[in-house]
């Protein structure tokens, strides 16, 4: 029986031809490394503004919402690609701009601070990159294995000071979250090229629409 998202004859067309179907398959972002990563640098933006920015501040806020709208505009795009690729272009560069705006936040937290900002080729970014961490705690862990051999920057190196201890982590932490903000902009960046080039080839639902009509009626006569 014709569901109106297929051809004549169910999944194939005349001869048995597969036909082209109206509303392809979407969603499946939960597969998507980028959701993934997205979703990652929004826990760990949770943790990371509840410890060390001031809850009652406006910045506060902003991060959190920043970071959610990383993960919320992926999963959106997604699902909206059934019917609508233009949006999902749309809502995967919103996501993509939302992460850049977390980035600068991340870059001034630093800045303001004076702590430092890890040059491009920092061995630390290897390593958490090759750590492959899934979840805030690992990601944490982390953090608390680098902090080990960190120096205090304290008068007094053997007996650190809460507050210089407190900046060490803060600093870390600062800089993972850029990490892996970066790893999640360059797969969003590719996923736009890719986006984007379906929609060159292949069009959206409109153009769908006009091949399925065209193709059933060469089918009935």
């Amino acid at each position: 029986m014709d569901n109106g998202l297929y051809g004549r004859n169910g999944r194939h067309g005349q001869n048995g031809q597969a036909s082209e179907p109206l509303i392809p398959k979407h969603g499946g972002y939960r597969r998507l490394k980028s959701f993934q990563i997205a979703q990652l640098v929004y826990d760990i933006t949770v943790r990371f503004c509840d410890r060390h920015i001031d809850k009652r501040s406006r910045t506060h806020d902003q991060m959190v919402q920043a970071a959610r709208s990383g993960v919320q505009n992926i999963a959106e795009g997604s699902q909206a690609s059934g019917t609508s690729k233009k949006t999902e272009l749309k809502l995967t560069n919103v996501a993509r701009s939302s992460l850049e705006e977390l980035r600068l936040d991340y870059e001034d937290f630093l800045r303001q601070r004076s702590l430092r900002l890890w040059p491009p080729q920092a061995p630390r970014r290897k390593d958490l990159v090759a750590r492959r961490c899934t979840t805030a705690d690992e990601v944490a862990r982390w953090v608390m294995e680098q902090a080990r051999s960190e120096p205090a920057p304290s008068s007094t190196p053997s007996i650190p000071s809460s507050a210089s201890i407190s900046s060490i982590y803060a600093e870390l932490s600062a800089n993972a979250v850029l990490v892996l903000i970066g790893v999640a902009v360059s797969l969003l960046d590719r996923q736009l090229a890719a986006q984007a080039a379906a929609f060159e080839r292949e069009g959206g639902f409109t153009e769908r629409l006009y091949r399925t009509r065209q193709a059933r009626r060469r089918n009935a006569e």
